[in-house]
């Protein structure tokens, strides 16, 4: 039986072949059309009259699916457009061959005869399209691999049904699960709707389900999770499809398949933001994005290259990731790419930085640069003051002098009542550009604060991810230990919208929904890599290290908290104060010994500072 579907779909391959087989087809629906009216053996006086008509007939046919482009069909990977097409095409060879007859009347067709031989030569040329898909040797095969079934049995579901029966592939597709009553219990793309989702569980155990699919473009992270969690007791692999922010953006194909990931859990979706304010900041202007090597000045530069702005200089301290991001931007596709310069050096560098505020004169600058690691920072105070204190000064001061339109800061939530360096010279940054822009209030500064990114370098996740590759032990500092987590995609949004919305002298912070314990994260990390937690790979409590704190702070007083035009983006008062640049130079000047005491100076409500002196 293979060998003989395998010759049928060479056949349908060759467009000489397929030509062929239509003007047979036709010749028979017209010998029908005779046969049925007249007799089933013609009469020698009607035996001209069927090859003449059978000949103009086929004739008209084959033009017209040659110059419609049919014979270019792919039967047995073909779909409804395809045969929707034909029909009409077959309809319109039809009314060539009336358009003939009435002007060259030289047979005489009885009518019952025509229509006959009309409609028995569509099903036979149809007849054979379809043959071709229903008799492929892919969809003959006996279906072998791993136990498949499908969350969502819509267009999406189905379109991957399809795809994943007609073609080789690991995965064997058993059936769907969908919430619509309607569908339970009825065959879509030859296959059964098990139930809904609430019997997912069930229909793991009871059909020996090895991959759950969930082809929902349209679902929400929240919707995911719940999925999650229902097959979270079972040793299954979960799969989607593309959402549909990545089907429009044409990043991914419909039937393209991926491991669901923890952005997929934890994230809350797309964000709406005022593209065209955006747009009108930006366009034709020189941008400086710092740290523009790190997870979150990379994904700004990203962000901004369709906003038109004229030129964009990514500064950063590393070699690598700089080089890193420009190969990155290569691979992204935009109308039409700024200029980028490349530019190695130090924030907090005071030859470098002037001359290039004085080569480039940047419009608009998205301060990303900073030292982030919270144990590293612990060791090296001087360092991290320098770097996100002094680095901050410089920047914000040389934007004043050189007039630069606005300049945003990136802060952290770890600067509300910090118990780290990192976070308590974050602190005084925040301080010295409300400071500064008392200076130059020509320049709208402002700070934008939030908690962590899922993925960045400084992210607790890759290092779980890297102890799940080794077999565990995954390592928590506390049980109770919880973080406000985001996407970086939805953080840099919301960053470049508070951008355009702010007038000068705020610290927006960013709506970062409910925070997330650790050991639940650590928990379906595991899960997501196929594993049981605690049977297969233990958690392991290390206890709170120096600088951490249990739960992050995204203000400092609730109370004075106001909302504005974005519903995701809020604005926090800030006491004004005088003189903290110059107390952040002078501790600099007088070195490691005393820093400590000095940021606490700095940072009355910094409550590490006792066990740090």
């Amino acid at each position: 039986m293979t060998k003989i579907a395998n010759v049928w779909a060479h056949i349908g391959k060759k467009s000489i072949l397929v030509a062929a087989l239509d003007i047979i087809s036709i010749f028979i629906g017209v010998y029908l059309g005779f046969a049925l009216r007249l007799t089933i053996y013609l009469p020698d006086t009607n035996w001209l009259d069927f090859i003449i008509v059978g000949a103009m007939y086929s004739s008209a046919a084959v033009f017209v699916f040659t110059l419609f482009g049919n014979y270019r069909i792919l039967w047995a990977q073909s779909t409804i457009e395809d045969y929707t097409a034909y029909v009409k095409q077959y309809i319109l060879s039809t009314l060539i061959f009336i358009i003939i007859i009435k002007f060259f009347p030289i047979v005489l067709i009885p009518r019952s005869s025509f229509v006959i031989f009309v409609l028995a030569g569509l099903v036979f040329c149809g007849f054979l399209r379809v043959s071709w898909r229903i008799f492929s040797p892919e969809r003959l095969r006996k279906m072998t691999g791993k136990r498949t079934i499908i969350v969502g049995a819509g267009e999406a579901g189905t379109l991957l049904a399809r795809d994943l029966k007609s073609k080789p592939s690991e995965l064997m597709p058993v059936g769907f699960v969908d919430d619509s009553p309607d569908k339970i219990r009825r065959s879509v793309a030859g296959l059964p709707v098990l139930g809904s989702c609430s019997d997912l569980s069930n229909i793991i155990r009871n059909k020996n389900i090895s991959v759950v699919l969930i082809a929902i473009p349209s679902a929400s992270n929240k919707r995911i999770r719940e999925i999650f969690d229902i097959t979270a007791s079972h040793r299954v692999s979960v799969r989607s499809l593309p959402s549909l922010r990545e089907l429009a953006g044409g990043h991914s194909a419909i039937t393209h398949l991926r491991e669901i990931e923890l952005e997929d859990l934890l994230g809350r979706g797309a964000v709406e933001i005022d593209s065209q304010g955006i747009i009108s900041l930006i366009s034709g202007r020189t941008v400086l994005v710092t740290g523009a090597g790190g997870s979150i000045g990379s994904e700004i530069v990203k962000q901004l290259l369709d906003k038109n702005p004229e030129r964009l200089l990514l500064l950063g301290h590393g070699e690598q990731s700089i080089y890193t991001l420009l190969e990155n931007i290569k691979n992204i596709s935009i109308n039409s790419v700024p200029e980028l310069v490349p530019i190695i050096a130090d924030v907090a560098d005071t030859i470098v930085m002037p001359e290039i505020f004085r080569k480039w004169r940047p419009h608009i600058i998205y301060h990303a640069a900073a030292h982030k690691h919270v144990p590293l920072m612990q060791e090296n105070p001087l360092e991290s003051l320098r770097v996100n204190a002094f680095g901050t000064y410089q920047l914000a001061t040389l934007a004043g002098e050189f007039k630069t339109e606005r300049m945003v800061m990136i802060s952290t939530d770890k600067a509300v009542n910090p118990t780290s360096i990192m976070g308590a010279t974050k602190r005084i940054a925040e301080l010295i550009v409300n400071e500064v822009q008392q200076k130059f209030p020509e320049t709208a500064y402002m700070t934008v604060r939030f908690g962590n990114v899922l993925g960045s370098r400084g992210s607790v996740v890759p290092k779980f991810r890297e102890q799940i590759a080794a077999g565990g032990p995954v390592t928590v500092t506390h049980p109770e230990m919880k973080r406000y987590f985001m996407l970086t995609s939805e953080a840099v949004s919301l960053v470049l919208q508070a951008g355009a919305i702010g007038k000068g002298g705020e610290v927006f912070v960013l709506d970062m929904g409910e925070p997330v314990n650790i050991s639940d994260m650590a928990d379906m990390l595991i899960r997501l890599h196929g594993f049981i937690p605690e049977e297969e790979i233990k958690i392991v409590y290390t206890g709170i290290r120096d600088g951490e704190k249990l739960f992050e702070e995204l203000f400092y007083d609730t109370k004075h908290v106001d909302v504005t035009s974005h519903p995701k983006i809020f604005s926090s008062r800030i006491d004004v104060t005088s003189g903290i640049s110059e107390q952040v130079k002078l501790a600099i000047q007088n070195g490691s010994e005393g820093v400590v005491s000095s940021i606490a100076k700095m940072v009355p409500e910094y409550i590490g500072a006792m066990r740090n002196s």
